[in-house]
């Protein structure tokens, strides 16, 4: 047997005993997934992070552990997921903040919301409901602007704090309207909503699931959805865009995001299993008590395009606020 023949015979057995490509591609996922909640414990993003990842983890086939980075409105956990390992084990559930807003509000953010993340699905976005005390002599939202401008400077709006998206809300609003609504600022949804109450202020633009509890018992009066779209919580209320501000449009988007240059293949396992797992009974029922309102594109270059389109909105936005975080 000459040399060259049983080179031909070695090469002919080492294909026989080769694997095939696919087994030897590492399996996805072979260990747990770790989902990162920007936000402390027991909030409603908290929440939902913990439903959607006890149905994702059934659906993987590996547990998907909630970690919580809290502080500086989500950005503490938005940096620590942009500076993971880009390998598809480490996740983020985002909000508007740490995803648009903070990237006009922070002056030195260590991530950006657009370059940092692969984005995976957006899960929904929830509507704001413009409310006003019962005390203020408006039904929906014409008279209130007419209200505001026939007497200048007298209505005021709360927020749950400078830079979140309920007082946005009222900034974007000023500017569409014409109106000047003074802001007044507190610390939390919770303090806001109490003073609104009182009668202390005259009105939020606060989440529709905090604001249809009072709404329902007269507490507070409905003018208008802040969405493009009607909620389907509060179907007959029609929105502040319905109602001559065409082009006004305000929400808390939710986000399912990736360090940036996670492998291709991943970020589609990965949507295929949100996916999966939002169409699951018992999560959509979740969701919709919350009052979410389903995206209406699942794909991931849908929430990279929204995204994008966020974080430009928010920032005129901000800037026109004058609102700024060092």
């Amino acid at each position: 047997m000459n040399r060259r023949h049983v080179l031909r015979v070695l090469a002919t057995t080492a294909g026989l005993f080769a694997l095939p490509t696919w087994a030897k591609e590492e399996s996805y996922p072979n260990r747990p997934v770790t989902l990162v909640i920007p936000y402390p414990p027991g909030g409603p993003t908290d929440a939902m992070g913990r439903v959607l990842a006890s149905t994702l983890s059934d659906i993987l086939g590996q547990i998907v552990i909630v970690e919580n980075r809290a502080g500086a409105n989500g950005n503490i956990g938005a940096e620590a997921v942009a500076r993971a390992n880009p390998d598809g084990y480490t996740l983020m559930l985002g909000t508007s903040g740490p995803l648009a807003i903070n990237a006009s509000l922070y002056k030195n953010l260590g991530y950006d919301p657009v370059k940092s993340y692969d984005p995976i699905i957006q899960v929904g976005y929830l509507p704001n409901i413009l409310v006003v005390h019962p005390s203020v002599p408006a039904t929906n939202v014409k008279e209130l602007v007419a209200l505001s401008k026939a007497k200048p400077g007298t209505l005021s709006y709360a927020s749950s704090g400078s830079g979140a998206s309920s007082h946005l809300a009222g900034v974007l609003f000023n500017s569409v309207a014409g109106t000047d609504f003074l802001h007044i600022p507190y610390k939390g949804t919770g303090p806001a909503l109490n003073d609104l109450l009182g009668g202390q202020v005259s009105m939020s633009f606060t989440d529709v699931l905090t604001a249809i509890p009072h709404i329902q018992s007269g507490r507070l009066r409905a003018l208008g959805v802040t969405t493009a779209s009607r909620s389907r919580a509060l179907p007959d209320l029609p929105t502040i865009a319905e109602q001559g501000y065409e082009g006004y449009d305000v929400s808390v988007f939710f986000g399912i995001v990736a360090p940036a240059h996670t492998p291709p293949d991943r970020v589609a396992r990965l949507n295929e299993a949100l996916q999966r797992t939002l169409q699951n009974e018992k999560v959509r029922e979740f969701l919709d008590k919350q009052g979410l309102e389903s995206a209406p594109d699942l794909a991931p270059e849908a929430l990279g395009a929204f995204v994008f389109q966020e974080r430009d909105k928010w920032a005129k936005v901000v800037a026109d606020s004058g609102a700024g975080i060092d």
